[in-house]
């Protein structure tokens, strides 16, 4: 009887790791955070751990203090995109485990809450971006004019995002066609001889889809010798570069534009 609740609370505690890691992998955490986030809940739940990540996939090892009986639980990444509010909840989850020694219910419970917590508002979220990148056209030397065309032309193109996305199209046509859209609208400026920097507004008015957070997570899982994640990830990053930079192409080729 004891030997079976025991191979029962190893089960659980690898079905919660493994939830937990694959979660904190999608939202955009680096390989390196999630196996410590992991180790430290499993030294709280008193059982030893392994864990191996994959781009897709997240395996989990767990065995009891005796080594007599081990468990493997997988779990596909969930794909959630890039969100630093999920990420930062869950690593405060893994402290409040190890440091208030919470049970396995008890952390299953918090878990369950931020997985259902509703995300930052879409609203808030597309004005600060539009805000964020006019402030990268001034930063580049456009004028008032200039950051005026990019703030609409990233309300716009992000908005389009924002669609797509809800409506499950591919990430990488949502890229395509949010690039392109921006762009065009953007150089209107140049068009109309709108401004004293309309070449930087048609610039910077996709600068809102460069993937940094997939570029500095594959240095970073590169550093640390996580070299598929590292290579995945950075594949994944050049491949959405390619298609924000195709649609800006296209933009600017419909519109007429000389490059030089």
């Amino acid at each position: 009887m004891e030997r079976a609740k025991d191979s029962f609370h190893l089960r659980e505690t690898a079905s919660f790791l493994a939830e937990y890691a694959a979660l904190l992998s999608g939202c955009g955490a680096t390989s390196i955070r999630i196996e410590k986030n992991t180790s430290r809940m499993a030294r709280a739940f008193g059982v030893n751990f392994d864990i191996f990540i994959m781009p897709a996939h997240v395996s989990v090892s767990v065995w009891d203090k005796d080594r007599t009986e081990a468990i493997v639980a997988q779990s596909k990444t969930v794909a959630c995109g890039i969100n630093f509010t999920l990420n930062a909840a869950l690593s405060r989850l893994s402290w409040e485990v190890a440091d208030n020694h919470l049970d396995l219910s008890t952390a299953s419970g918090l878990f369950e809450r931020i997985r259902k917590a509703k995300p930052t508002g879409k609203w808030e979220v597309l004005i600060l971006t539009s805000l964020a990148n006019a402030s990268f056209c001034r930063l580049f030397g456009g004028d008032w004019m200039a950051m005026l065309i990019v703030f609409v032309s990233t309300l716009a193109g992000y908005r389009l995002k924002q669609i797509m996305l809800e409506d499950k199209r591919d990430v990488r046509l949502t890229f395509l066609c949010a690039s392109f859209f921006s762009a065009a609208l953007s150089a209107g400026g140049h068009i109309f001889n709108i401004g004293a920097t309309p070449e930087i507004a048609v610039g910077t008015s996709v600068l809102y889809l460069i993937p940094g957070v997939p570029y500095i997570n594959s240095v970073s899982d590169m550093i640390y010798r996580h070299y598929l994640c590292a290579f995945s990830r950075f594949l994944d990053a050049v491949v959405l570069t390619a298609c924000l930079s195709i649609g800006l192409c296209a933009g600017v080729f419909l519109l007429g534009l000389k490059w030089f």
